[in-house]
């Protein structure tokens, strides 16, 4: 009787919605502590940690369930399959936080960056002003669903290359 070998699909949707979760989670503490519109280096390197965990996490279940095997084309489909599945579920809460909990969410973060932006450059607050009028046309539901789609797919595609090469193991036919 000949195994069945384990789909790259089901391990994105799996890991993929594990990710969602844990992604609306942690917005959803950001959200508590009023910091969900800041960002910043702190909240982007957690973010990243806790993606690049689920994308091995991921691919170490795919190679253990297919006999330790697993070939970099099957790593980096699985990989980009969790962060498009996770972007999607990240999408939506964000519209819906944008949208319904925190309406003023998208002032918040103009303001907070305009704040950045005197304290940090020797911009005039004229320039300022202006980076921030031009700032807003990508501020519509529209732009941040197509930015945060292609953020996804791109961020996922690279934080797997490196994990994918290093799990990689081919099935040798004897």
């Amino acid at each position: 009787m000949e195994e069945t070998k384990p789909k790259t699909g089901k391990y994105a949707l799996t890991y993929g919605l594990i990710l969602g979760a844990i992604s609306v989670a942690f917005l959803l503490m950001l959200y508590s502590l009023d910091m969900h519109y800041q960002g910043g280096p702190m909240v982007m390197g957690v973010s990243l940690l806790i993606t690049i965990a689920v994308i091995v996490i991921g691919m170490l279940q795919f190679k253990k369930d297919n006999g330790g095997f697993m070939s970099f084309g099957e790593g980096l489909k699985i990989g980009v399959g969790i962060g498009l599945i996770a972007g999607i579920i990240g999408i939506i809460f964000n519209q819906i936080l944008a949208g319904v909990i925190d309406p003023e969410m998208m002032n918040k973060a103009m303001e907070y960056q305009r704040g950045l932006l005197m304290e940090t450059t020797k911009m005039t607050p004229e320039q300022i002003d202006a980076q921030m009028e031009g700032a807003k046309k990508f501020t519509t539901p529209s732009m941040q669903i197509v930015f945060g789609l292609v953020y996804s797919v791109v961020a996922s595609f690279l934080l797997s290359l490196i994990p994918a090469l290093i799990l990689k193991k081919k099935e040798t036919i004897q």
